[in-house]
């Protein structure tokens, strides 16, 4: 079996702000997985300057799963190649993830790379979405909001791609406003939180945060 202290964890963050909420979630689980013994591999993809539009050299050719894709798709599959674990940290955009990191999936996540084989390439490695959504931790809407992201990220993507492991980790309240939705559909925006309370606000949701990453970390990687 693989020592813990030699496994590698690539972190994959969507926000165009370093000093965003998401960028401080992507930065303390890092800190988290290498107190757990993972050596990380930190993806900014704004920093980096990923280009997330489809192009013509990493267009799919569906009759030829060996085609070349280009350099820099290339050496993004290898980052992921290398990577027991993928943890993605994001902003939920209409139900989904931010479009730097759906291209991301688009360009990277290609044909003869994570689909298209018999044997998936990336059969056995584990994936955790944590998506930071404004909605309120008691907003009726919320399981609504966990389905469809189960849905489309882990049946849709990470398992279709031969992940052995998949799950959604949902950080509502990720605004210091409170939102929600009634039973009309109208949003209702609460009053900002502020000192002491604002404080606790986060400490929890850091919490939360740091539990979904523990829970998935204590799934055992599948043998292929």
């Amino acid at each position: 079996m693989q020592n813990t202290a030699q496994r590698t964890a690539l972190v994959v963050v969507a926000h165009h702000r370093s000093d965003s909420l998401t960028a401080h979630t992507a930065r303390r689980t890092t800190q988290r997985l290498e107190s757990a013994g993972y050596a990380v591999d930190y993806l900014d993809l704004h920093a980096e300057g990923f280009d997330p539009r489809m192009n013509f050299e990493d267009q799919p050719e569906f009759g030829n799963r060996e085609k070349p894709y280009s350099a820099e798709t290339q050496a993004h599959m290898q980052r992921i190649l290398d990577a027991d674990i993928v943890v993605a940290v994001f902003p939920v955009y209409w139900q989904s993830v931010p479009a730097i990191m759906k291209g991301w999936i688009d360009r990277v996540w290609n044909y003869g790379f994570a689909y298209g084989r018999s044997k998936p390439r990336l059969a056995g490695k584990r994936m955790l979405w944590l998506g930071l959504a404004g909605i309120a931790g008691d907003d009726a809407f919320l399981p609504d909001m966990q389905a469809t992201l189960e849905a489309n990220l882990s049946t849709g993507i990470a398992y279709y791609c031969g992940f052995a492991h998949s799950r959604v980790g949902l950080l509502p309240d990720a605004e210091d406003r409170p939102q929600r939705l009634d039973a009309e559909g109208n949003l209702s925006i609460g009053d900002a939180v502020g000192g002491a309370e604002r404080v606790a606000h986060y400490d929890e949701f850091d919490r939360r945060a740091a539990e979904h990453l523990a829970e998935f970390l204590a799934v055992e990687a599948v043998p292929v």
